[in-house]
């Protein structure tokens, strides 16, 4: 896992570029495929849409021609003056059995209109008489056509020849329904618009599937909706009595359109859709063929899937070869780059490949010419910032200090005090020492303790030993080195500012190890400060004291010699005091 990205790291941009070449080359590869699937689909629905217009046709013609033969059939009968009066006048016995006969003469002769399909016809008078052709064709009584459906909606349009769905139920073992259409229109009186009766021409729904049944096949199917959106009559034969109302929605939202077809779903099928209005029967004439049938061996799919995966195969590797030797030589120059610091940037990177990796590498090349110059510069100034920070310190011992001292050292002479003022000159002789006489930027825990011990006997003589101060090093601490006089400004802060309310105290000053890291607390229990933890207040007295080196100096010194993760830190309560904690990088001597 850790050689992959390793490798990965150093070669990202070809990884990254092939990714985009194989989505790219994928991604075009469907659109093109799927458009060209989309496109050779929509050829073939057009160009089959023209010879299904025929077919849609030749099945409009069939119905047409049947609706002509009922028109005659039913002008015949409304012209014949036999029939009116048989259905009109009231009669005898006698008279209806003569009238039966006429009636069967007449009836013959119109019947011949329609004798070319297997269709009856039954006329109803308003005097109770009837006829039928044919009158176990449809099983239905004069009564229960008196107070049909079909006979109600066609009074209300005595006008028109209408086209009505009747479904019987056969009587037979397994009651299976049967299914009409039936041609309606009133008798009625031209002049005075008298209804003296209804005719119905009926014929059997297998009958009048007839005429379309030869342009059916599986996949194409056929249905025939009234203007309610049920289906009449069709070849399938299960759908017929039900509903089909979004056939109807998907013509009414494509009027306006030119193509009469649409590819949408019905009975959870996809279809292509085709759609015809026959105005001589009020009904529509929809033709669903479904796609997956008509279009599935359009295009062998398979084959193209199989050509397309070798071509994108072949422009892969090819993408592969291109983009690894474009992009071999500047993951190469990124390695180099990488592994610079690793040889303190002494390491030059070589210039070859493309041009641009070229100007890259001579680059770099004189980019760490150019940083072996300024580190040069640098490491020499900051040596002697370090050296001239040192010597000012040195430097910085008070004169007035040193008159103070000599002057308390007089007096002790003066009261007879020889032991007391022999141990203050040896302590003064001691701290002149190390801090004058000693130029080494660092020295060891131990002599900055005994530089805090001199300079602490040296004030407590000066002042007297109101404040207590408590030395806890550790012993395997005293070899550590430390930067000189670090300490020593912590300890002079406490004594001359972190006592001006409390009258005494004590100061304690605490050196340890935790792992890596060197840690040095100054605490006292003085009058505490206002400040946030981690801020470095800057110190500031009337007084002159032994150096007046101040916090943020000793802070600064420590992060120049060894880097920010180092440094002082201050906390501090009013009333409780104030506690200094510095860290620093074990070092022993050598």
């Amino acid at each position: 896992m850790n050689i992959f990205k390793k490798y990965f790291k150093h070669n990202g941009l070809f990884f990254i570029m092939f990714s985009i070449s194989v989505i790219s080359i994928i991604s075009v590869s469907i659109i093109i495929t799927w458009t060209t699937f989309r496109m050779s689909e929509q050829f073939f629905i057009d160009k089959f849409s023209i010879t299904n217009a025929k077919v849609m046709d030749q099945i409009k013609d069939s119905f047409e021609s049947y609706n002509y033969s009922i028109v005659l059939a039913s002008n015949n009968i409304l012209q014949s003056g036999t029939i009116r009066r048989i259905m009109t006048e009231e009669q005898s016995n006698r008279q209806k059995m003569n009238s039966f006969y006429q009636m069967s003469e007449q009836m013959k002769r119109i019947k011949s209109n329609v004798d070319a399909y297997e269709t009856e016809i039954i006329v109803t008078g308003i005097n109770g008489m009837s006829y039928a052709t044919n009158r176990p064709y449809w099983m239905i009584s004069d009564e229960e056509l008196k107070t049909h459906n079909i006979t109600n909606f066609s009074m209300q349009n005595p006008k028109r020849l209408i086209y009505q769905h009747d479904r019987r139920m056969k009587e037979t073992k397994n009651k299976e329904d049967e299914q009409y259409i039936i041609a309606t229109k009133p008798l009625m009186e031209r002049i005075s618009g008298t209804i003296y009766g209804m005719m119905y021409f009926p014929i059997h729904e297998s009958e009048f599937k007839k005429f379309y049944t030869n342009y059916t096949s599986i996949g194409n199917d056929v249905y025939v909706l009234d203007k309610t959106g049920m289906i009449i009559s069709s070849n399938k034969t299960d759908f017929i009595g039900e509903k089909a109302e979004e056939l109807l929605q998907y013509v009414k939202e494509n009027e306006n359109k030119s193509e009469n077809y649409i590819v949408k779903e019905f009975k959870g099928t996809d279809s292509i859709i085709f759609w015809e209005y026959i105005p001589s029967l009020d009904m529509y004439l929809f033709n669903l063929i479904d796609q997956k049938t008509a279009i599935g061996d359009l295009i062998n799919k398979k084959q193209i899937a199989i050509i397309l995966f070798f071509i994108v195969v072949i422009a892969l590797i090819i993408v592969f070869i291109i983009s690894r030797r474009m992009t071999n030589s500047l993951s190469t120059l990124v390695k180099q780059i990488s592994d610079a610091s690793k040889y303190d940037f002494d390491q030059y990177v070589s210039v070859s490949g493309t041009y641009e990796t070229r100007q890259i590498g001579k680059a770099f090349n004189i980019m760490l010419d150019e940083l072996h110059d300024y580190l040069e510069k640098l490491v020499l100034y900051q040596k002697q910032k370090r050296n001239a920070e040192l010597a000012a310190l040195q430097q910085q011992i008070n004169p007035h200090f040193l008159y103070n001292t000599l002057t308390s050292i007089k007096f002790m002479i003066q009261q007879g005090g020889k032991g007391e003022a022999e141990e203050t000159i040896n302590s003064l002789i001691s701290l002149l020492q190390n801090t004058i006489g000693n130029v080494c930027e660092t020295i060891t825990v131990e002599q900055e303790m005994n530089n805090l011990k001199n300079y602490v006997l040296i004030n407590q003589k000066r002042y007297g030993d109101r404040i207590k101060v408590n030395y806890l090093v550790s012993p395997d601490c005293l070899q550590h080195r430390i930067p000189k006089l670090i300490l020593q400004p912590f300890i002079e802060n406490s004594f001359f500012h972190g006592f001006n309310n409390k009258t005494t105290g004590f100061i304690n000053v605490m050196v340890w190890q935790e792992r890596d890291t060197l840690i040095c607390e100054v605490m006292d229990n003085g009058d505490g400060m206002e400040i946030s933890t981690n801020k470095l207040p800057a110190t500031k007295s009337k007084k002159q004291h032994f150096t007046g080196i101040g916090v943020k100096n000793v802070h600064e010194r420590i992060q120049i010699l060894y880097g920010h993760q180092y440094g002082v830190t201050i906390s501090s309560e009013v009333g409780q005091g104030t506690r200094i904690k510095i860290t620093l990088p074990t070092e022993t001597v050598s």
